[in-house]
């Protein structure tokens, strides 16, 4: 069963796979880093100086004037700022992953289109031609 699970873990395609998720993991860090630390404040700062990370709304009627006083008191709050923030992200992987896509897809195309190289001819195949093309002159 250990030998199994060796030879499990050693294909290709599972090691593939895991680096792709290793990638993927850093790559989602890299991209929250851009759309907090890059894209948000500008976008903030457009719509009047607006932290989108503490846009919330107040659930329990307490009104409460920040996002962190309401989650310390344990409110009930809709962080909608935050999801903002999350659908940015994940409209930047998505982008990102279809021009990955696309660009494998191009890669695979061209390929594909490479004519493929014609079989070598023996020269038996050479001599069987010639006798082949002798006897059909001989029979005009």
């Amino acid at each position: 069963m250990l030998k199994e699970f060796r030879d499990f873990i050693m294909r290709g395609n599972v090691l593939d796979l895991a680096v792709a998720v290793i990638i993927g993991a850093a790559f989602g860090g890299v991209v929250t880093s851009l759309v907090n630390d890059l894209i948000m404040p500008p976008i903030g700062l457009l719509a009047g100086a607006v932290d989108f990370s503490n846009l919330f709304v107040d659930l329990s009627g307490q009104g409460y004037a920040s996002l962190a006083a309401a989650e310390a008191d344990g409110a009930a709050v809709l962080r909608y700022g935050m999801f903002l923030n999350t659908l940015i992200n994940f409209v930047i992987v998505a982008f990102a992953v279809f021009m990955l896509v696309k660009l494998a897809n191009s890669l695979q195309k061209k390929k594909k289109e490479e004519p493929a190289p014609s079989p070598a001819i023996s020269a038996e195949e050479k001599l069987l031609t010639e006798i082949r093309d002798l006897m059909k002159a001989q029979a005009k």
